[in-house]
């Protein structure tokens, strides 16, 4: 593979402006922009997760979803470019696969636990954001096809990844006590 990304300083994007991969040039303040953003942002969480030991099903994994963010940044960069509903089934079967050995929950359960569920915590909520701001965008202009069923099936996956993370380790989730303040004082 080629120099594709030799030169970092363009200047271009000096003027407040950037550049779509279509050649377009949009104000970084859009809405488009901020979504790649947020979808960037979230792949970078997933790379602070994949620094914590993790087992090696959740690792390969979670490097299947940072490649497949890429991807839907590139769909996001490129307005029509593919997206495909491929990527939204294979997290179906991944829910699927890891809820199974999960117990059912019978309240709402805080984000913690573990360093590395409390990472994947942190993605998900990220995973939320980026789901929010595509629905923005796609109040706009056209959305990357499956994205939201991806993103909103991501943060899905993120949540039964904290609970196995937890489970991994023996971490007991600490579950949510309605007016739990109000008793304490």
């Amino acid at each position: 593979m080629g120099n594709r990304l030799s030169k970092i300083v363009t200047r271009t994007g000096d003027d407040g402006t950037t550049g779509l991969a279509d050649g377009a040039r949009v104000e970084k303040s859009s809405q488009r922009i901020h979504t790649i953003g947020d979808v960037d942002e979230l792949n970078s969480h997933l790379g602070v997760l994949l620094a914590e030991t993790l087992p090696q099903d959740i690792r390969e994994l979670l490097l299947r979803v940072q490649n497949g963010l890429f991807d839907l940044g590139g769909a996001l960069a490129y307005p029509g470019a593919p997206f495909g509903e491929d990527k939204v089934a294979h997290l179906d079967v991944a829910i699927a696969h890891y809820n199974a050995d999960l117990p059912p929950l019978k309240e709402f359960i805080l984000p913690g636990g573990s360093r590395a569920a409390a990472l994947c915590h942190l993605a998900r909520t990220a995973a939320r954001r980026a789901e929010r701001d595509l629905v923005s965008l796609a109040q706009h202009e056209a959305p990357p096809e499956h994205g939201l069923p991806y993103l909103n099936r991501l943060s899905d996956l993120l949540f039964v990844l904290c609970r196995t993370l937890n489970r991994e380790v023996g971490q007991a989730e600490t579950l949510w006590t309605k007016g739990f303040l109000a008793r304490s004082l």
